[in-house]
């Protein structure tokens, strides 16, 4: 569908441009400068399959590489959607994404630009290895600790409320995945609705500290690793409905044992490259 004068304009040229050639892309000419170099740099058409998330992932490497450099604009709704083969909402579920990983920042009436000091992004592209590492394998170790008593808790104490807001967190999760939406902030919410289900106040305030630190940090190591998002996902959506299903039944022990199996399943995905982890 042809652009309209304002679509063109929504881009800007903030990103710098290296000479290139126009990408092989099914429609390319009506690409933006700021977009074919983009192209230029790797970005290109996703398969037909967890679009969201293909997106997302190529947008990120792009950032935390530097090929799209930190307070630069990034191209319009529209470009993105051509640049990438894919529909304007498919894009916009990949901007939220970058958005909610503090990544990037929506102006109203400039456009997306990448953050002048995303905490994170800078956590995981300047951080020498070891010290990513060494912060992650710390939240998880606190998590090992507190969360497998949690799920172990609300399995005694859960009332008909917190089963039905695991449910629904479980099913927006499954839903989410499986049109390849954009699913990961279901994960931690679910771990902080059983964390609420304890009935103990402090357990929520502290995992609240681990969302940002773990729950982001995690997401942002797993895709640097290259480790395949949507098996990762898969695995996690069963092993949340196995941790569910125990506290419903009120089994107290096989959801600490659920739990801590979930942690630790979770750290051999994240430090763990083979294929299909």
């Amino acid at each position: 569908m042809p652009k309209s004068p304002s679509d063109q304009q929504e881009g800007g040229t903030d990103a710098k441009v290296v000479s290139i050639r126009p990408p092989a892309l099914p429609r390319a000419a009506q690409l933006s400068t700021d977009a074919l170099a983009l192209a230029a740099a790797g970005l290109g058409p996703v398969r037909q399959e967890r679009f969201a998330e293909r997106v997302y992932e190529n947008l990120f490497h792009a950032i935390v590489e530097g090929k799209i450099g930190v307070g630069s604009r990034l191209p319009s709704e529209n470009d993105l959607a051509t640049l990438f083969d894919v529909s304007r909402p498919i894009v916009r579920q990949a901007l939220d994404r970058l958005r909610e990983d503090q990544l990037v920042e929506s102006r109203r009436g400039s456009g997306t630009y990448v953050m002048d000091k995303p905490e994170l992004a800078g956590k995981a592209a300047n951080a020498e290895p070891s010290e990513r590492i060494g912060h992650i394998m710390n939240g998880l170790e606190l998590r090992m600790v507190i969360e497998p008593e949690c799920a172990y808790m609300a399995a005694l104490r859960r009332s008909t409320a917190d089963l039905a807001r695991m449910d629904e967190l479980l099913s927006g999760f499954e839903e989410a995945n499986a049109v390849g939406g954009i699913a990961h902030h279901f994960d931690f919410a679910f771990h902080e609705a059983i964390a609420t289900a304890t009935a103990n106040l402090r357990f929520v305030q502290v995992l609240k500290t681990l969302e940002y630190d773990v729950s982001h940090a995690v997401n942002m190591l797993r895709h640097l690793m290259h480790i395949q998002p949507w098996k990762r996902t898969q695995d996690a959506m069963e092993e949340h409905r196995n941790i569910f299903e125990l506290i419903k039944r009120q089994d107290a022990e096989g959801a600490r044992r659920a739990m801590r199996g979930h942690i630790e399943n979770a750290r051999s995905r994240m430090f763990n490259s083979r294929p299909g982890l």
